[in-house]
């Protein structure tokens, strides 16, 4: 079985035996079937494939278990899904969303809830009957509010506006200045503005609106509004599956999230005991490919020790539950 973690900055590719062990491994490039097309995002996966097993030619698995950014909608599951079947890696391919890998990987079963909040924001739910509830994830088009890119918005948005007197004072102004080593916040939106500063630089802000955020009401708030928007796309996925009234596992990923800022982690916590008191919230730092592969699995109903064997190979930390247990 081939598995595929095709994210924003790169892609992974493992090929896998029924037995769970790890045959080969690969990195490429990023995974951008929306600005690149799907047909080039296709190819990062058959030109890592080819790399990693030097001489072969395809189809390269009897299974691909793909589970990748850019797959937001069931249409664009479906054209990929299609354009793999299109290249002969394999006679049998499933395509999802990289949320419905996460929730694969740090679930005790293949059903649950997940949010994920790297550079992106989305959640995905799975009842036990197969049900699934999801997001476009579109972004603002869609209703989406935050993800590490959006939270770097919000600090340089709150620093201008500080800055030239439009809005109240934040120590976020600092966090751009020393973040850029520019004289001034305007200064470093013009720089960006001008192109004289990589628009991927943006994502630095992260970091220091975090630390800022237990001092300073204006980043207090942004961390806060966060936590709510990662409490509403768990419960109002699980709402429509079915799984509020009942335990259930929440799995939370992306470098946001698994980074357990002690704030953002609390404000969470109290989210959910409010809305989905009977939730058990874990936060997962297996390698997101770790969910393909299990999905994998699932598709050649390997047996239990072909699991364990999996999460062995990768050797990270296993996920724990939030305090408190929720």
């Amino acid at each position: 079985m081939l598995a595929v973690d095709g994210g924003n900055s790169k892609t992974d590719v493992c090929l896998v035996a029924e037995d769970g062990a790890v045959l080969a491994a690969g990195r490429g490039a990023g995974f951008a079937p929306q600005s690149a097309g799907v047909a080039a995002a296709i190819d990062v996966i058959g030109e890592t494939a080819a790399r990693m097993m030097p001489g072969a030619r395809p189809p390269y698995a009897d299974h691909i278990a793909a589970y990748v950014a850019g797959a937001d909608l069931p249409i664009e599951e479906d054209r990929l899904q299609a354009e793999l079947l299109a290249r002969g890696y394999s006679s049998s391919v499933l395509v999802g969303n990289d949320t419905f890998a996460l929730l694969r990987s740090g679930s005790s079963a293949p059903w649950g809830a997940a949010v994920v909040c790297g550079a992106g924001i989305n959640a995905v739910a799975v009842a036990p009957d197969g049900r699934v509830a999801r997001f476009p994830a579109l972004g603002r088009l869609s209703g989406d509010w935050g993800g590490g890119s959006g939270l770097a918005e919000e600090v340089l948005w709150h620093a201008a506006r500080a800055e030239d007197g439009r809005g109240p004072a934040t120590t976020l102004t600092d966090a751009v200045r020393e973040t850029f080593g520019t004289p001034t916040v305007e200064a470093a939106v013009i720089a960006f503005h001008l192109g004289d500063m990589s628009m991927e630089r943006l994502h630095e802000l992260v970091a220091p609106l975090l630390v800022m955020a237990s001092g300073d009401p204006v980043a207090r708030a942004i961390v806060a509004r966060l936590a709510e928007e990662v409490a509403l796309l768990g419960t109002v996925a699980m709402r429509r599956v079915g799984l509020l009234a009942a335990p259930c596992e929440v799995v939370l990923g992306g470098g946001v999230l698994t980074a357990r800022d002690p704030l953002l982690t609390a404000l969470i916590e109290e989210q959910y005991a409010a809305r989905a008191p009977h939730a058990t919230l874990l936060v997962t730092e297996v390698p997101p490919i770790v969910g393909a592969i299990l999905h994998g699995l699932d598709h050649l109903k390997a047996q239990p020790s072909a699991y364990d064997k999996v999460r062995a190979h990768f050797r990270q930390p296993a996920q724990g539950a939030m305090a408190g247990g929720r």
